[in-house]
């Protein structure tokens, strides 16, 4: 499954979850319903933007800094084919990245760089 479709299953669910209607949702909050019946339905991407995905995280009542909010803006990041700022603003984890790139495409990792980076990932 795209990871678009994933994305808009998820949008829909928070948004049900507010007991709205998506019609309801939208005009309570000055959304375009057709494009976001086209989201739920995996048909357009999440915004881009860190603040219009703020908007709607809070529009879904999604608690700052929870892990359901890390949740949404890492599944939009990930539709929109994007690392999360979080992960770019930590200098020493995106310089990380490449190695696991590499790990994920099945190559060769030194063992001592792969537990140097598991470190770095349980001290976030």
């Amino acid at each position: 499954m795209e990871p678009y479709i994933l994305f808009g299953k998820k949008f829909k669910h928070l948004r049900q979850r507010t007991g709205k209607t998506l019609r309801q949702f939208c005009l309570e909050h000055n959304l375009d319903p057709g494009n976001y019946s086209k989201l739920e339905r995996g048909k357009n991407l999440p915004p881009k933007s860190r603040e219009k995905l703020e908007k709607l995280a809070s529009f879904l009542n999604l608690q700052e800094g929870s892990d359901e909010w890390y949740d949404f803006f890492d599944d939009a990041a990930a539709c929109n084919g994007t690392i999360p700022k979080y992960i770019m603003d930590d200098k020493e984890l995106a310089t990380k990245l490449p190695l696991v790139f590499r790990t994920i495409r099945g190559e060769r990792v030194d063992p001592e760089k792969l537990e140097k980076l598991a470190e770095i990932i349980r001290q976030a």
